[in-house]
């Protein structure tokens, strides 16, 4: 399969983020509304255990109703650290399931890029999930593969829950639709009764919790072996090592509580995850009387317990441009404010107080028409590379921005990059912004692979996690890709199960 594929009728594949047992998860694109999605397929003819004795058309059944049963489950539940699914069906001999695709990294990749996990976000990660697996949980559904790899933390710090594929639902139809005796889901956080294929509750979830605390707290799973096998056995046979004798400074109270979770037995754990969360309160951040400052490369799951619901720093309150077939993002917008040096002439001076007051009202037409007649005088009298040309002449270019202007506009920032030789950051926001408005004014080929080489320097000097990766990322696939599609993004956030 290769990307392009329209499922649906309305879904663009573009490229490949996971696959595991139910099949593969593919980025795409709903044309329809325009929106970035996550879409699973499921081809019954390649799954199921052939010596089962069944008919081939038996198992085919078994694992639509299986996967029709996820789709119900995950349809049904409402929390907003939970996936939200779109849309299912079936197209071309597979099914399909749409999600929502989230941004952010995978809690996988968070924990290698921190060394080590600092305590405090490890709490607001674990308390964050107690609330999305208590509504799993509250649905009578047990989620039974929670891992770092199916936890995404977004841009804000919010957590979100992946992956409802294994899934179980407590009651005896669906658990009939499971394969008998075979255990399901990730070893290296398997509840020791889920690791022997026997009943399952709410209670496996926790205990895979408490691995996940003991993995961000410490750098490593709890138990580990050459084999998977083996680490089951450890699962089931063998006591986890305390916290606080592989990181001294692990409260106790938290070490206590990993240790509960990580009971052998699921009547010696905690009942359900309101107690789990209690546990937790005393040691999450608390709120903050200020504005959420900006942020790092990385995203902070402490964010919402200390600037809760506060909107993020650096949002544009400029529209963005009308939307194209493949909506290509407008870059940043805001048009600076015009600082006249006192070498200026008086008219020049007064023209530019002109000039800020058309700015700070937003009169866009009137700003570009004065930028446009002032430029040539700016240049005459203080030369091409002095600040204030280099200000009129962003203002300009903004300017033509805001008014889809885009050939007019691409002239002006080539003019601002071949100014910008000394200043690469500079040089790299208007390589980004050439490369955007050539996809708005139709030269998708030439502006996906000038973003892609932008995007391969970026990736190089600041590692594949860095906002400016991700942001490019983002562009080329929403421009749609002229050859092959870039590096797959981060992690395998969406891996079935």
């Amino acid at each position: 399969m290769s990307g392009g594929r329209l499922v649906g009728g309305r879904y663009r594949l573009t490229e490949k983020i996971g696959h595991g047992g139910m099949g593969q998860v593919w980025a795409a694109r709903d044309e329809r509304l325009g929106r970035a999605v996550a879409v699973k397929l499921l081809r019954t003819d390649r799954f199921g255990d052939a010596t089962d004795g069944r008919p081939a058309t038996d198992r085919d059944a078994a694992l639509r109703r299986r996967f029709l049963r996820e789709c119900r489950v995950t349809a049904a539940l409402d929390h907003p650290g939970l996936v939200t699914v779109f849309d299912a069906g079936e197209d071309d001999g597979e099914l399909y399931l749409v999600m929502q695709r989230v941004p952010g990294l995978s809690l996988a990749d968070l924990i290698a890029e921190q060394d080590p996990f600092p305590v405090d976000r490890a709490v607001a990660v674990a308390a964050q999930l107690c609330g999305a697996l208590g509504a799993v949980h509250a649905a009578k559904v047990v989620h039974r593969d929670l891992k770092p790899s199916n936890v995404m933390v977004r841009e804000d710090g919010r957590v979100v829950l992946l992956d409802l594929g294994i899934a179980t639902a407590l009651d005896p139809e669906a658990t009939r639709l499971t394969m008998t005796g075979v255990p399901i889901g990730s070893p290296a956080y398997m509840a020791p009764e889920q690791a022997l294929a026997a009943g399952t509750d709410r209670r496996a979830d926790l205990y895979a919790l408490g691995c996940l605390l003991h993995e961000m707290l410490s750098g490593q799973a709890p138990f580990r072996a050459p084999t998977a096998l083996g680490v089951l056995r450890r699962h089931v046979d063998e006591p986890p090592v305390p916290l606080r004798e592989l990181r001294p400074e692990v409260p106790a109270a938290l070490e206590a509580l990993v240790l509960d979770l990580l009971a052998k037995r699921p009547e010696d754990r905690p009942a359900d995850t309101r107690p789990v969360y209690a546990r937790l309160l005393p040691l999450l951040p608390p709120g903050r009387a200020e504005l959420r400052p900006a942020g790092g490369p990385l995203p902070d799951p402490t964010a919402p317990y200390r600037y809760p619901h506060q909107p993020l720093p650096g949002t544009d309150p400029l529209p963005a441009g009308p939307a194209l077939e493949s909506p290509v993002p407008e870059g940043p917008a805001i048009l600076p404010s015009v600082a006249v040096p006192p070498t200026a002439a008086g008219d020049l001076a007064a023209a530019c107080d002109e000039l800020s007051d058309l700015v700070a009202a937003r009169r866009y037409p009137e700003v570009t028409e004065l930028a446009a007649r002032l430029l040539p005088r700016a240049r005459a009298e203080l030369g091409d590379t002095a600040p204030l040309v280099r200000t009129v002449r962003t203002i300009h270019a903004r300017a033509l921005l805001t008014q889809h202007r885009y050939p007019e506009a691409l002239a002006e920032y080539r003019e601002l990059l071949a100014g910008a030789a000394g200043d690469p950051e500079r040089s790299f926001e208007l390589r980004e912004q050439i490369g955007l408005l050539m996809a708005r004014q139709g030269e998708r080929g030439a502006a996906w692979h000038h973003l892609l080489e932008l995007l391969l320097e970026r990736e190089r000097g600041h590692g594949p996690h860095h906002p400016d990766v991700l942001r490019l990322r983002s562009h080329l696939a929403a421009i749609g890709p002229a050859t092959p599609a870039p590096t797959p993004v981060i992690g395998n956030p969406y891996a079935s199960g």
